[in-house]
C-alpha cells in the first residue's frame, strides 16, 4: 500500500449494526464517491434489537449482519468486519482493545469515525448506550497511544501488523461538535443505507421523513456534526 492510498482510508468502528450508519454515513458515502476506501468494524454480534418475540437469537444476528453489509454496500463501503461480543454486554478492557487495535493495524486508516464515549446524555435527547460508550472509549485508545507502540499486543509483529498512526478522529452523536458536513447531496442515499435495517426501521412508515428531520438543521442543510480531533504527532 503507498503512502497515498494510506492517506484515503477511513475506518467505521461502531458498537451495533446501523450506529454507524446513523452517525456517518452520509460523510463516508462521500468519502468513497471520492476514492477513498472506506471500512466498518462492528464491535457487538447484533444479538439484540427487535420487538419480534418470535425473533430468535441466531436468526436476528444472521439478519443484522446482513443488513449492515447491504448497507455498506449502498454506502460505498469495501468491506464490514464484525467482532465476536454480546450485543448489550460490551465491556471496555483488554480484549475488546486488542481487536479494536488489530483492525487499525490491519487496515491502516488515516481516519478513524466512532461513538463519542464523553457523554451520558447527548444534546439532552438522548441517553448514549453504554456499547457505544465502551466501543469509543475502545477506538479513542486504540488510536492514541496503543496502535502506535510495537510494545502493545507485540505478538501483532509476528502476523506482519505494524504499528500505525491515525491522523484524524471524527465522533459522531457529541455535545462538542466542531465540524460540519453538509450531505445534502447524499441524504437520500443515507437514508437508502438505513433503510436496509429492516430489522429496526421495517415498521416505521415515516422513516424517510423521521431520517430527514433528524439531519435537518436551523438553516435548511443536511449536516452530518462531529468532534474532529487532528491528531498533529
Amino acid at each position: 500500500m503507498t503512502q497515498e492510498q494510506d492517506d484515503r482510508v477511513a475506518l467505521v468502528i461502531a458498537a451495533h449494526p446501523d450506529d454507524g450508519d446513523f452517525g456517518a454515513a452520509g460523510y463516508t458515502a462521500m468519502q468513497a464517491a471520492q476514492g477513498w476506501t472506506v471500512y466498518f468494524l462492528v464491535c457487538t454480534n447484533g444479538a439484540k434489537g427487535t420487538e419480534d418475540r418470535s425473533m430468535g437469537r441466531e436468526r436476528l444476528i444472521a439478519l443484522r449482519q446482513a443488513e449492515q453489509r447491504e448497507a455498506c454496500r449502498r454506502m460505498g463501503a469495501r468491506d464490514v468486519f464484525f467482532l465476536d461480543n454480546e450485543d448489550g454486554e460490551l465491556s471496555y478492557d483488554r480484549r475488546l482493545l486488542e481487536q479494536v487495535v488489530r483492525h487499525i493495524r490491519m487496515l491502516r486508516p488515516h481516519t478513524v469515525l466512532t461513538h463519542d464515549p464523553t457523554d451520558i446524555i447527548i444534546r439532552d435527547s438522548f441517553i448514549n448506550h453504554p456499547d457505544h460508550r465502551a466501543t469509543g472509549t475502545a477506538a479513542l485508545d486504540a488510536v492514541y497511544p496503543t496502535a502506535r507502540d510495537h510494545l502493545n499486543f507485540p505478538e501483532h509483529l509476528a502476523e506482519g501488523l505494524e504499528p500505525h498512526k491515525v491522523r484524524e478522529v471524527l465522533l459522531w452523536s457529541t455535545n462538542q461538535p466542531n465540524h460540519d458536513i453538509d450531505i445534502g447531496p447524499l441524504v437520500d442515499q443515507k437514508i437508502h443505507a438505513l433503510s436496509a435495517h429492516a430489522t429496526q426501521f421495517g415498521n416505521r412508515e415515516d422513516f424517510a421523513d423521521f431520517a430527514r428531520e433528524r439531519w435537518k438543521a436551523d438553516d435548511g442543510r443536511y449536516l452530518e456534526r462531529f468532534r474532529r480531533i487532528e491528531l498533529q504527532f
